[in-house]
């Protein structure tokens, strides 16, 4: 079985981008089952229903979101589901969201992530999570915590994908961070001038999503659908040509 995890899709370079590729990448990687983090697709700030059902028929079977989940009124997260692949098989889907260095006070992603994997593992053995975190050292934790236990633990927030990928010792995948999907001239997605200039006068600013050439980032994961364990994992990253 084949997953496949796009990182922070952010405003419409990140969906441009995903219109081009996602239907080819899920063909030439086979893909089971495709994951979006939609945590930025609107206008880099959330998502709303009329994007979410943009980014459906594009070919996403589950959308995971962030600490932007409440920029839209329009949309309620749920951390956990199971959805069904097209040949029938379950797969667990567990978003967590790490406290380190994070705008939000949240519960332990250590203790939730242990009731909420519990959960699903009384339906499917193949469970992905998605950890939303800033810092690598929680994210990396967070991947030991439950190495053997889940198929994968990849990352997502910092939009800059690491190069760290492995299948952890008891069959968990693990990625610090799959990246971004969105505009790549840009800081972390946004105008670079205006990031730049809040760092120089540490004054509030409102950011906006940069425009021009796109990054997709994510990353496929090589599961053994009847032990749940990773057998491969690979990083994706294409840019506008």
């Amino acid at each position: 079985m084949n997953l496949l995890l796009i990182g922070d899709i952010v405003g419409d370079p990140g969906r441009r981008i995903l219109s081009q590729h996602l239907h080819v990448l899920k063909h030439e990687h086979r893909i089971d089952l495709a994951i979006g983090n939609a945590e930025n697709a609107a206008g880099g700030f959330g998502v709303t229903p009329k994007i979410a059902d943009e980014l459906f028929s594009m070919g996403f079977d589950v959308l995971t979101s962030g600490n932007h989940i409440w920029d839209k009124k329009e949309i309620i997260g749920v951390g956990r589901v199971v959805a069904t692949t097209a040949s029938g098989e379950k797969v667990g889907i567990l978003h967590l969201m790490g406290r380190v260095y994070m705008p939000a006070a949240m519960d332990c992603p250590f203790r939730i992530g242990r009731r909420e994997i519990d959960k699903l593992r009384t339906e499917t053995h193949v469970i992905l999570v998605d950890m939303h975190g800033e810092a690598t050292s929680e994210k990396s934790a967070i991947g030991w915590h439950f190495d053997g236990e889940v198929s994968a633990v990849l990352g997502t927030h910092t939009h800059v994908q690491t190069a760290d990928e492995q299948i952890l010792p008891k069959g968990t995948a693990f990625l610090t961070d799959v990246g971004m999907t969105g505009p790549f001239v840009s800081v972390i997605g946004v105008k670079k001038d205006e990031a730049i200039t809040k760092f120089l006068t540490q004054m509030p600013k409102r950011f906006e999503t940069a425009t021009g050439p796109a990054i997709l980032c994510g990353a496929v994961v090589e599961i053994d659908g009847a032990t749940g364990r990773a057998t491969a994992i690979r990083r994706i990253r294409i840019t506008d040509s």
